[in-house]
This record gives C-alpha cells, sequence and structure tokens, in this order.
C-alpha cells in the first residue's frame, strides 16, 4: 500500500535568509505550466499514483488533495508558491519535483525512534493551521510522544522553524514507486537542503512495506 523512505540531516540553519529554493520553485512552477498546460491534470504523469496511495489509505484525494497536487494546481494557474522559509521552500520543490506528498519536520523536537503505524481510537494531532488531525484509523508516523506526521499534514509540534538546527524529510509513495526510485529523491533533496539550509545528511532510509499499512 505505501512505501515511506527519509532522510536526517544535522547541523543545518533553517532560518537563513536564502531566496533561492523560492527561485527555484517559481521557476518549476514555470517549466511545469508550460510542459502541461493543455493537460487535464489526471493525465499529468505522477498525479494519478498519489491519488491511488491517498485512496489506498481511505482518503477520498477529491476532498483532501495530495499536497504535491495543490502544488501543482497552483503552479498550473500562474499562483504564487507558498512561502515560509529555505527549509520549507525546499521541500516544496522536492514534492512539485517528485509529485509525491512529503513530510519536513524539525528532528530536535522528535523523541526517540520513528515508527510508522495506524493511528489509535482517539488519535490526533494540532496540525500545522489546522486545529486538530484525526489520525484513527490512518498512516502516522509516530514518536515516544505519539503521533507527529502523515501524508496530509505535519504536527504543530514537530514544525520547522528559524531555530531548527536538524531536519526529517520523508517521501510517502504508493508500492509502485520502487525503492531506487525514492532513493534517488532523497538523494535529491538531501543535495536540495544542504544547498538551501546548509548541514549534512546524517542517515537516510526506505522503508519495507508493513503488512498492516
Amino acid at each position: 500500500m505505501l512505501r515511506v523512505a527519509g532522510v536526517r540531516l544535522e547541523g543545518v540553519d533553517a532560518g537563513r535568509g536564502n531566496d533561492a529554493p523560492a527561485a527555484d520553485l517559481s521557476r518549476l512552477a514555470e517549466r511545469l505550466r508550460g510542459a502541461y498546460a493543455d493537460l487535464a491534470i489526471g493525465s499529468i504523469p505522477g498525479v494519478q499514483e498519489a491519488r491511488s496511495l491517498f485512496r489506498a489509505l481511505g482518503i477520498d484525494p477529491t476532498r483532501t488533495r495530495p499536497s504535491s497536487e495543490a502544488l501543482l494546481r497552483r503552479a498550473l494557474r500562474g499562483l504564487p508558491m507558498p512561502r515560509v522559509n529555505a527549509a520549507v521552500d525546499a521541500a516544496n520543490c522536492v514534492s512539485l519535483e517528485r509529485l509525491l506528498p512529503v513530510g519536513l519536520y524539525d528532528a530536535g523536537r522528535i523523541q526517540g525512534g520513528v515508527v510508522v503505524r495506524l493511528g489509535r481510537p482517539g488519535e490526533g494531532f494540532a496540525g500545522i493551521r489546522k486545529e486538530r488531525v484525526n489520525l484513527e484509523g490512518r498512516i502516522a508516523l509516530c514518536d515516544d510522544l505519539g503521533p507527529f506526521g502523515n501524508p496530509t499534514s505535519d504536527s504543530d509540534r514537530t514544525k520547522v522553524t528559524a531555530a531548527t538546527k536538524s531536519l526529517l524529510f520523508v517521501l510517502f509513495a504508493p508500492l509502485s514507486v520502487a525503492p531506487a526510485a525514492l532513493g534517488a529523491g532523497l538523494a535529491a533533496a538531501a543535495d536540495r537542503f544542504e544547498r538551501s539550509v546548509g548541514g549534512r545528511a546524517s542517515e537516510s532510509w526506505v522503508l519495507p512495506p508493513a503488512p498492516d499499512v
């Protein structure tokens, strides 16, 4: 159903005043607009894969769009790309390049190891600009304190700020995406982060599919 891949970077400066990722994002949006302006969005390569992932997770992608598709729609309409900081801009570049949902977290706020599991009854978290994200029966990234992310939302607890010094970046993909392709995506993401906010990748991984998720 799902593949999850991640890379951790240490020694980053998320508050660095670097406009390069935002400029890259704008150029990428312009290129996609030129390439796909005459196509229905559902026929653009990669869109159906992300939608199929959401359907497999029990999420209606016509009501809750994959973040990658939401970015693509903005690009095709010529709307400004969302701006937060250089780290988030870099993550959005990867999401738009790969057309896959991503997660970006302050690794210093993650307690203990990270596991991927289904949300338990009543579980949820306070999301970024969302009062509560319900996770019962849905895929969740969890640490010792509980859930902190999933393919639709990141938690306020682990959000990236100007004070962030270490990052965890995650790609969510359907099983149709080969592990080697995800590994290449992580390497490209790490390179982009290193150029955008400094630091170095300390580890990366592609989890095997879990039977219950």
